[in-house]
């Protein structure tokens, strides 16, 4: 440490302070699950991953503030403010002090002993046939030789009062400065006046210059606490206040506007205040036009409003109505980063500023954590890490389920006989299997070329272990009926939901087996998870299930030595095959011919030893008389699940069929309507699976 030289005093540490945000500061961070989770489902009812995110920050979560309720409580405040308020505070001010002055002049009159009757005579008379007008009676009075010291002294709080509100109309907080005003206060804001009036006036013109701003704060900066940084911060202030005060006197009654104006003349004992302050007025509309200059409100309560307070609420309602703007989002390029925290603070309070912060740092959150991509065409999609993390939920959804279901504990095991299958996953507190070294090693590698600052060869994070699960290779086929009837009875989100938790469950914990998604209406086609859970529904007639087994028994020829499964979802009969030529032929009801290509393709996955479950969806007999058909001719299953089962079904038929090789067109369990669960014929394995509950769940 270096040594001070002697007799320089030691400096202590510097502190910089700011202002507290608000908040929980225990408060746990935003639920990045819960987003995604929402985001997902949206996306796979057909929404645009850009407005899944918007519909979910605009609904918000379960401990999470949305929008939506932001933008209700700016609307409330918005009405509350016109429903409590009127415009006549100022004038029934001036009336009350009126009144009261031309009491105690009556008083004096009255008990004056020593003054001429003639000249008692003609002031009483004068006070009696003032004008009912306020501004005339004001304005009459402004030569008159007050007897009492009491009616002079209130009579000079309307100049004074005048002079007050209409320059707390364009300046924030001169009202209260100007209290109690002398003849030095009146001298200097008119001097302010002045010196305002000739900058803006240079500026109009182009000729200003920064030391002409700097000379001009320098001697009146007591008078703009904003504390503007340059000449347009010091615009932009008062244009802002400027246009809040016309918009009041827009506001105002015929009869209103007229009493002010007239009495306008009055502020301050002089006209000169009215003739800078327009001077001021047509400078900053010259300088903002875009500004609001013409709009108006209307106001219905019973709280009068001073011409500062009012302008002060006009201020707040534009506020708001910009607040609601940028809560909306409803703009091109919108982004949370908009919404003006401070102005939000002020309106409804810190809680709310912290509950759109939040929100923005979720979005931005969201953003950062490779949840979307840009794809060629610039629109916004979930990444593969957003579909595994998603995936993952739905596993761990049917799990519990599952579990429920069989009244099973949740357990962790990675397998039960120890036979390592070929694949590694990454290491976890607990567990047992061996390591993988040349994979840990790579890890440790890789993540040293990618920039890591620490120096050591290999992290905790680095470390992958053999897995070790009992099964054996199967080729698994999934055809989702993809037709516009699954959209509009309410079953493509659970069709898309259970394709993704299959296929999560086996690109993670079934590695070696080989799955390809087919949907089927008019045409088949396989399809990669992302664009099966972003497709949206058209309507297109036919369900094509030929087509779609013809593509699953391609599939199932690829990969001979496995186990091939093939699982199919459906709400509808086949009315439509492909043709020798690749036409396709629809019909409707289903025809023969569409019949029999079906059947006869169905005749070659069996043919093929595959494990066939059917999935009816709905209640349609002529469905259910067709599939049962099927079931028994092939030796395969029919299971009729709820929709909210949907998943539980295909995955636990997934499983079971895993668990044991039965004999290429060996017979097979036949289960129409039967319970899924332990239910007449169930080849599942109950109280098994390999281990129990969770092993092929990810925690």
């Amino acid at each position: 440490m270096a040594e001070h030289p002697a007799g320089t005093p030691r400096r202590s540490p510097v502190s910089r302070f700011h202002r507290y945000e608000g908040g929980d500061p225990l408060a746990p961070p935003v639920d990045l699950a819960e987003a995604l989770d929402a985001i997902g489902e949206d996306v796979m009812a057909g929404y645009s991953p850009e407005r899944a995110l918007s519909e979910f920050l605009r609904r918000g979560g379960r401990d999470l503030t949305g929008l939506d309720d932001l933008s209700r409580r700016v609307a409330e405040r918005r009405r509350d403010l016109l429903r409590r308020h009127n415009l006549g505070g100022t004038l029934q001010d001036i009336q009350k002090l009126l009144d009261h002055a031309v009491l105690e002049e009556r008083k004096q009159l009255a008990r004056d002993v020593d003054m001429d009757d003639t000249d008692r005579s003609f002031a009483e008379m004068r006070l009696e046939s003032l004008p009912t007008s306020t501004s005339a009676a004001v304005n009459e009075l402004s030569d008159y030789d007050w007897r009492s010291s009491q009616a002079r002294a209130d009579y000079q709080k309307i100049k004074d009062m005048l002079g007050q509100e209409l320059l707390g109309q364009r300046f924030s907080g001169l009202k209260q400065t100007l209290q109690n005003v002398t003849d030095e206060d009146r001298a200097a804001v008119n001097k302010m006046l002045t010196d305002l009036n000739r900058l803006l006036d240079k500026h109009r013109r182009g000729q200003d210059t920064p030391e002409d701003f700097a000379e001009f704060m320098a001697e009146h900066g007591q008078f703009f606490p904003e504390n503007p940084q340059n000449v347009d911060e010091l615009i932009d202030a008062l244009a802002a206040r400027s246009a809040a005060a016309q918009r009041m006197l827009n506001s105002m009654t015929e009869e209103q506007r007229q009493e002010l104006m007239q009495l306008s003349a009055q502020a301050f004992g002089s006209p000169q205040l009215m003739e800078q302050l327009a001077d001021l007025d047509a400078n900053l509309q010259a300088l903002r036009p875009g500004e609001d200059w013409s709009g108006s409100e209307r106001f219905d309560g019973d709280q009068p409003l001073g011409l500062a307070e009012g302008t002060q609420v006009l201020s707040d309602l534009a506020d708001l109505d910009e607040l609601s703007e940028q809560l909306s989002q409803g703009y091109d390029g919108a982004r949370l980063d908009d919404v003006d925290l401070d102005k939000l603070a002020r309106q409804l309070g810190d809680d709310a500023a912290v509950d759109a912060r939040t929100l923005r740092d979720l979005e931005q959150a969201l953003r950062r954590s490779n949840t979307f991509r840009r794809d060629s065409q610039g629109n916004l999609q979930l990444t593969p890490k957003a579909m595994r993390q998603l995936g993952q939920t739905l596993l761990r959804d049917i799990a519990n389920r599952m579990s429920k279901r069989r009244g099973e504990r949740d357990v962790r095991l990675a397998g039960a006989a120890g036979e390592t299958s070929g694949a590694t996953k990454p290491w976890e507190f607990g567990s047992t299997e061996p390591w993988d070294i040349p994979r840990t090693m790579l890890n440790g590698v890789l993540r040293r070329a990618s920039g890591s600052t620490t120096g050591r060869r290999i992290e905790l994070d680095d470390i992958e272990v053999e897995e070790t699960e009992s099964r054996t290779q199967a080729t698994v086929a999934l055809l989702v009926d993809t037709s516009f009837s699954m959209a509009m009875d309410g079953r493509w989100v659970p069709m898309k939901r259970t394709a993704l938790a299959l296929h999560t469950l086996i690109r993670t914990r079934f590695r070696n087996d080989r799955l390809e998604l087919i949907g089927f209406s008019r045409h088949a086609q396989v399809m990669e998870i992302e664009e099966l859970t972003g497709l949206d529904a058209m309507w297109d007639k036919g369900t094509n299930l030929h087509h779609a087994l013809l593509l699953a028994n391609r599939h199932f020829r690829k990969h001979p030595d496995a186990q091939p499964v093939l699982l199919i979802v459906t709400d509808g009969e086949p009315t439509s095959h492909l043709e020798a030529d690749g036409s396709v032929r629809f019909a409707y009801p289903p025809h023969p011919i569409t019949i029999a290509h079906t059947v006869d393709e169905l005749d070659v996955s069996m043919r093929l030893g595959a494990q066939i479950t059917i999935f009816r969806l709905g209640s349609d007999p002529g469905l259910a008389r067709f599939v049962d058909g099927l079931a028994r001719r092939v030796g395969g299953r029919v299971v009729a699940p709820e929709l909210d089962d949907l998943g539980v079904a295909v995955v636990d038929s997934y499983l079971g069929s895993r668990g044991s090789r039965r004999g290429r067109g060996g017979e097979g369990v036949f289960d129409a309507g039967g319970d899924l669960f332990g239910g007449p014929g169930y080849d599942g394995y109950s109280g098994g699976w390999f281990g129990g509950r969770g092993f092929w769940v990810d925690q």
